[in-house]
C-alpha cells in the first residue's frame, strides 16, 4: 500500500508538469484565432501565477481540513475543467477566466504534495517525484505539438490533455482511502502535523529562518525560469550561434534538470539535504562560468546550459524535504505553501525583468542576472543553516 501510494504520488506529480508548458507551444496557433496582440500571453501567465500563489498560501488551511488526498483530487480537477475551458475559448476573456481555475489547482496541489513527501519519505523520492514533474513538463508541449502538426490545432491538443486529467482524477478519487489509511499507520508519528493549528503569514514569517528560506526559493526559481527563458536569446545575439542550434540547447537545459534529478535520487539519502543543495549551487556556479567565458568555443557555452540544468536538478527538492526537519513537522505544512508562493513570485517576475535588461542595456548580462541569483541561494542557504543548526 505504502509504494501504491507513492505510485501515485508521481502520477499526480506528472498530471502538475502536463499544463505548464502549453501556453508557450499553443500561443503562436492561438493569437491570430482569438485576435489579441503576441503580448498578451503574459496576462493569462500572470493570472495563471496569481491564482498559483494564492493557492500555495491558503494550502495549510485547506490540507488540515481536507486532508492532501483530496486536495490533491480538487486540484487536478481543476486543472482538468481550466484546460477543458481553454479548448473552448474562442475569446480572450475567456481564456483569463479560466486561467483562474489553471493556476488554483497548480498552487494547492503543488504544496500539498511536496510536504506530503517532505513528512514520510526518503530525500530520494522528492527528488525523483520532481523529476516526474519534468516528464510532466516535456510530455505536454510535445502532445500540443503532435496535435499541431497532424492538423487537428491547439484547441484538440488542450482537450488531449484535459482528457489525461480527468483520467487521473478518477484515479486519485478511488485511492482515497489508502490516503486514511496511511494516515492511521503513521498517528503519533509525524501525521500528526495535519492536527496543528494553522499559521497565519505573520506568524510564519517570525519563526526563526524562515525569511531565508524564502529568498533562498525566490533566488533559486528566479535564476532557473531566467536561464530558461532568455538562454535561446543570449547565445544568438550574444555569443552568434544559430538559432536552430541555441533553441535545441536551451531545451537541453530542462533535460539536465530532469535528468539530474534522477540521478540526484541515488544518492541524495547518504549525502542528505545540506550537501546535495551545496553540490547544486556549486555546479550552477561551474555552469554559469562556462557560459560566461568569452572563448571561442561555442560547445563551452552550450554544455554549460546543461551544466547549469544539473546543477538546478537538487536545489529545489532539497529545500522542500528539508523543510521538517528544519522547522518541524507542525510548521512544515505552512512553510512549504508560503516557499511555494515565493517560489512562483520569483518565477513569474524575475525574467520579464531581465527582459528589460536586455532590451535597454544588453542581453549579454544575462550570466551575471544569473550569478546575482547563485550568489542569493548560498548567502541565504548558509544564514539559514546558521540559525537552524544541526538539521541533515
Amino acid at each position: 500500500m505504502y509504494s501504491l501510494l507513492l505510485i501515485l504520488i508521481y502520477l499526480a506529480f506528472i498530471s502538475l508538469g502536463l499544463p505548464d508548458g502549453l501556453l508557450g507551444s499553443a500561443w503562436p496557433s492561438m493569437q491570430p484565432e482569438i485576435g489579441v496582440p503576441l503580448s498578451y500571453a503574459g496576462i493569462i501567465t500572470m493570472i495563471i501565477a496569481g491564482g498559483t500563489v494564492i493557492s500555495s498560501l491558503l494550502s495549510d488551511r485547506m490540507t488540515k481540513k481536507l486532508g492532501t488526498g483530496l486536495i490533491t483530487v480538487i486540484s487536478v480537477l481543476m486543472t482538468a475543467v481550466a484546460l477543458f475551458g481553454f479548448s473552448i475559448s474562442g475569446y480572450f476573456w475567456m481564456l483569463c477566466l479560466f486561467a483562474i481555475p489553471y493556476g488554483l489547482g497548480a498552487g494547492a496541489i503543488d504544496a500539498a504534495l511536496n510536504n506530503y513527501v517532505a513528512l514520510h519519505y526518503a530525500s530520494r523520492h522528492m527528488n525523483w517525484l520532481h523529476c516526474f514533474w519534468g516528464i510532466g513538463a516535456t510530455a505536454g508541449p510535445y502532445i500540443m505539438g503532435y496535435s499541431l502538426t497532424s492538423g487537428m490545432g491547439w484547441n484538440s491538443g488542450y482537450r488531449m490533455i484535459f482528457f489525461i486529467q480527468i483520467v487521473l482524477t478518477v484515479v486519485l478519487f478511488f485511492s482515497l482511502p489508502l490516503w486514511k489509511r496511511q494516515k492511521t499507520q503513521l498517528q503519533g508519528a509525524q501525521s500528526d502535523q495535519a492536527s496543528a493549528r494553522v499559521l497565519k503569514l505573520s506568524q510564519i514569517l517570525r519563526i526563526r529562518g524562515v525569511k531565508y528560506v524564502l529568498l533562498a526559493f525566490f533566488g533559486y526559481c528566479a535564476l532557473e525560469s531566467t536561464a530558461g527563458l532568455w538562454a535561446s536569446s543570449y547565445l544568438v545575439l550574444e555569443r552568434g550561434i544559430s538559432p536552430e542550434i541555441a533553441a535545441t540547447y536551451a531545451s537541453l537545459f530542462f533535460l539536465g534538470i530532469t535528468v539530474g534529478r534522477f540521478l540526484s535520487g541515488f544518492v541524495s539519502n547518504k549525502l542528505g539535504d545540506k550537501k546535495m543543495i551545496y553540490i547544486g549551487i556549486a555546479v550552477i556556479f561551474v555552469g554559469i562560468a562556462a557560459v560566461w567565458f568569452p572563448i571561442k568555443a561555442d560547445w563551452v557555452s552550450l554544455y554549460g546550459l546543461i551544466v547549469i540544468g544539473l546543477g538546478c536538478a537538487p536545489v529545489y527538492p532539497s529545500i522542500i524535504h528539508s523543510t521538517p526537519s528544519n522547522f518541524g513537522a507542525e510548521n512544515s505544512q505552512a512553510i512549504i505553501g508560503v516557499q511555494m508562493a515565493s517560489a512562483y513570485t520569483g518565477a513569474t517576475f524575475m525574467p520579464p525583468l531581465f527582459g528589460l535588461i536586455a532590451d535597454h542595456i544588453n542581453v549579454g548580462l544575462y550570466p551575471v542576472f544569473l550569478l546575482v541569483f547563485a550568489v542569493l541561494i548560498l548567502i541565504m542557504m548558509r544564514l539559514l543553516n546558521r540559525t537552524v543548526g544541526g538539521s541533515r
